[in-house]
């Protein structure tokens, strides 16, 4: 009974016996049951011989050559003849087509396989493929289970790093008194720096607790071999690191050392023109016309466009000028200091970029810079592993935004371990093969 048109609709175990052309141009195709196995009783095994009655049933299936088929299959309802069995009557299934089922196991895995591996919503893909919602989450859900590891691989770098998730609930404990938190405000992500493994798991909560509960869960051998790991600067982050991997060396980036550096100079700037003028910047001020030149760095800019830059702050009132080119000249010794990653320089030249900017830092009275220098000094181990090794969190920021995207194509999550999955499926689909062009 295998003809063309069974190989061409690839339904196991079915056969196809007629096709016929519906009112509306729909293609009616007619099934038949090929499987012997189909007429073993589900609960024994056991073969049955004799029919009780015939029934049809009709399961939707994906698009043939663009056009959606109805289905008929005409199958018997067998009698289970073996008496220990409490099964007394059964229906033939087969493999993509269970029984009692309405939707071919194809349609859903196609429905789940979009979202997870396709970066399509749950609703576009009920759309797509003409069924509801929750058919479309439990596809998801089943094939999320089937690619994503259980236990994360071994890991070299890792990266930590918070997102904000929706706003934080709490619920009033009537016995005890105090509000106890239900919902956090913050997702922290472990991120693979070092491998393909992309988005690691994700927990609750910016807590030393919470981060050292889901390192201290990996075996020991995962957790020794992680060498490196970078984050932002944040002390949670870092008395976790220090509690579980003590032999990781833990790194900050430049990205948010540049970022402080960046808001140090805003902050002079706002700070003495609300002094000196007696009110914000406006568009005729120029010290407010170069506020996006000031955080521009001097290595990506021309000559004269930095002999213009310092020109135009000589040239503003004392008050106002010098401060702003202290900041800004300070800020420009931390990014030369920065810059040098990656360039195997010796310990004695990072000590005197080093000097250099607490020297700068030292002889000015500004208190946002001085403030920039205690972060420096608090941090600076930390920075000089940077230095020596080049590695940067970047792969968690890049991963924070693609959590930030997926919650945002999908309107808010209210079921934060369903945010978790489509997350983790999202950010782990170049490593499943899902991103290539080829």
């Amino acid at each position: 009974m295998v003809n063309d048109t069974t190989r061409l609709l690839g339904l196991d175990g079915l056969a196809v016996t007629g096709v016929e052309q519906a009112g509306d141009g729909t293609p009616v195709v007619h099934l038949a049951t090929v499987d012997e196995q189909a007429r073993c009783c589900p609960r024994c095994g056991q073969r049955a011989w004799r029919v009780k009655e015939w029934t049809t049933t009709r399961p939707r299936d994906l698009p043939v050559a663009g056009r959606a088929p109805r289905l008929r299959w005409r199958k018997p309802r067998w009698r289970c003849d073996n008496r220990d069995c409490e099964r007394g009557s059964f229906t033939e299934q087969v493999s993509e087509v269970p029984a009692r089922a309405r939707l071919t196991r194809r349609l859903r895995r196609s429905a789940g396989t979009a979202v997870a591996d396709a970066g399509r919503t749950v609703v576009q893909s009920a759309r797509d493929h003409q069924v509801s919602w929750p058919v479309v989450s439990a596809a998801f859900r089943a094939h999320a289970a089937e690619v994503l590891p259980a236990e994360p691989g071994p890991v070299k770098v890792l990266g930590i790093d918070e997102v904000r998730r929706g706003k934080p609930r709490w619920v009033f404990d009537e016995q005890d008194g105090p509000w106890s938190t239900t919902a956090d405000r913050w997702h922290v992500g472990f991120v693979d720096l070092s491998g393909g493994q992309g988005l690691l798991a994700q927990v609750e909560g910016r807590t030393t607790a919470s981060v050292v509960g889901w390192l201290a869960a990996r075996p020991a051998a995962w957790r020794h071999a992680v060498q490196a790991v970078a984050i932002d600067m944040c002390t949670v982050f870092k008395a976790a690191i220090r509690a579980v991997l003590p032999q990781a060396t833990i790194v900050v980036d430049h990205f948010h050392m540049v970022q402080l550096a960046n808001a140090a100079v805003t902050e002079v700037r706002r700070r003495v023109t609300m002094t000196q003028r007696g009110r914000r910047g406006r568009k005729q001020d120029r010290e407010w016309q170069l506020r996006n030149r000031l955080t521009r760095s001097a290595a990506r800019m021309r000559a004269e466009h930095v002999d213009t830059l310092v020109d135009d702050l000589t040239d503003l009132p004392a008050a106002i000028g010098q401060p702003i080119l202290a900041a800004w000249n300070a800020r420009e010794d931390l990014l030369d200091l920065l810059a040098i990653a990656r360039t195997n320089r010796n310990r004695a030249e990072i000590s005197k970029l080093l000097g250099r900017f607490y020297q700068r830092c030292a002889t000015s009275d500004l208190s946002e810079i001085h403030r920039l220098a205690t972060t420096t000094e608090t941090w600076w181990p930390q920075i000089l592993a940077f230095i020596q090794t080049g590695i940067t969190n970047a792969g968690s920021e890049g991963t924070n935004r693609v959590i930030k995207t997926v919650a945002r194509d999908a309107y808010g999550f209210r079921n934060p371990d369903n945010q978790r999955l489509r997350t983790r499926c999202a950010t782990t689909r170049r490593t499943r093969g899902h991103l290539h062009p080829a």
